[in-house]
């Protein structure tokens, strides 16, 4: 899949997760196939008041490239001056992303992320203004729209190819239904119709299949996998495989613990111990969902606060689950 002048090894895509996609989940979704990886959003006014903990979020390994820097903002001068400044310079960031997309109340409340599905005279400016400045791929991640009501995706879809923009990337879900309900394939399809540029669906893929099927329904030019690659980093290598003919495999618990005791052993190493362990405990959580006996060892796990102890835990499990 080619997105502007940046070639992708293939298509499937991890989405953006605020929380989750950091630079170590991002590594390892890369190593095990994901053909592009999305950074947790930013902020464009965090970036352009020079807040130190958003500019925390941009730092990008040279594991993970190609990498989509994802940002969100409403106000065009703001965003073409971030993307002048603090984007353009950068050559470790191979695509940038905005998020007209986010359902979160703190987000839209600002006008930003799936609030910009309202107005689409807003998103030209945006898009006008970030494009002529930019040195690298522009992309939006969109919904379908506000409300039922208020099914905008399709007329954002054309705005977005009329400025310039590489890839849409569609959730097929609106905004009041944040994750609820089912995604609507068949939007997804007809967005894929509208527009000449490449199209990644996104929306309820959980199992591999799930990937096929959207891509084979839709048309889609390649899937972005969000809440389904949460403790799961193998669905890329997996759908990679069923597109290649091959058989799908699904990991072994021991494949699955010694994963998560390496996600753990690299997030202590990028964000020290303290940090590390705490922010390792929901992604055992996902590891380790519906497992034998898992709610006890992760109950176990949200009172330590050592690497060392959380290990021997996982290990300790790991015995008791080949004795199963």
């Amino acid at each position: 899949m080619q997105i502007g002048k940046v070639v992708v090894e293939n298509n499937v895509v991890l989405a953006p997760m605020a929380g989750v996609t950091d630079r170590v989940y991002r590594t390892i979704c890369r190593k095990m196939g994901a053909g592009l990886v999305v950074t947790e959003m930013v902020s464009c006014k965090g970036l352009y008041y020079g807040s130190k903990n958003t500019q925390g979020l941009t730092e990008i390994s040279s594991d993970e490239r190609p990498v989509a820097l994802q940002i969100f903002g409403s106000d065009p001068y703001i965003m073409a001056k971030v993307v002048e400044s603090h984007i353009n310079p950068r050559e470790d960031i191979d695509i940038l992303d905005i998020n007209m997309g986010c359902p979160t109340p703190k987000i839209v409340k600002n006008g930003d992320g799936a609030a910009l599905l309202k107005n689409p005279k807003l998103v030209r400016s945006i898009l006008k203004g970030v494009v002529k400045i930019s040195n690298k791929p522009v992309t939006i991640k969109i919904r379908m729209g506000w409300d039922f009501e208020n099914l905008t995706g399709i007329e954002i879809a054309k705005i977005a190819e009329e400025e310039g923009i590489s890839a849409i990337t569609i959730h097929g879900r609106t905004r009041n239904m944040f994750y609820s309900g089912q995604a609507d394939w068949e939007y997804i399809k007809k967005v894929k119709e509208a527009v000449q540029i490449p199209v990644i669906g996104n929306g309820d893929i959980f199992e591999p299949m799930d990937a096929i099927k959207m891509m084979e329904y839709t048309g889609c030019d390649g899937v972005a996998i969000g809440r389904g690659a949460m403790g799961n980093p193998w669905i890329f290598k997996r759908i990679l495989a069923i597109q290649e003919g091959k058989k799908d495999m699904e990991p072994s618990y021991e494949e699955i613990i010694n994963m998560a005791i390496k996600h753990l052993n690299m997030l202590c190493l990028d964000k020290g111990e303290t940090i590390g362990v705490k922010e390792m405990r929901k992604h055992i959580a996902w590891y380790m969902k519906g497992m034998k006996n898992s709610n006890e060892i992760k109950n176990k796990i949200n009172y330590i606060s050592s690497k060392a102890e959380v290990e021997k835990v996982l290990l300790d499990y790991l015995k008791e689950l080949r004795s199963f």
